[in-house]
């Protein structure tokens, strides 16, 4: 999870506002497995973590393409 969520923040901490950032930490501080599961819709998001910070990091990684171009 280091990576995901390391190469998000590296893209995108700057955008985040003040309550996106605490989503974020509270992301941070979830257990790996649960926050993957949740990322790859193997299990179903508790709504305190469905955040639109999930979501952001969700699509982040998403590629519908090649991302070698």
């Amino acid at each position: 999870m280091d990576l995901v969520f390391g190469r998000f923040a590296d893209a995108e901490i700057a955008s985040l506002g003040s309550s996106e950032l605490d989503d974020y930490e509270r992301l941070l501080e979830a257990p790996d497995r649960d926050v993957f599961n949740w990322l790859t819709f193997e299990a179903e998001t508790p709504s305190s973590y469905d955040t639109p910070v999930l979501r952001r990091i969700r699509a982040f990684h998403s590629h519908a393409g090649p991302i070698h171009t």
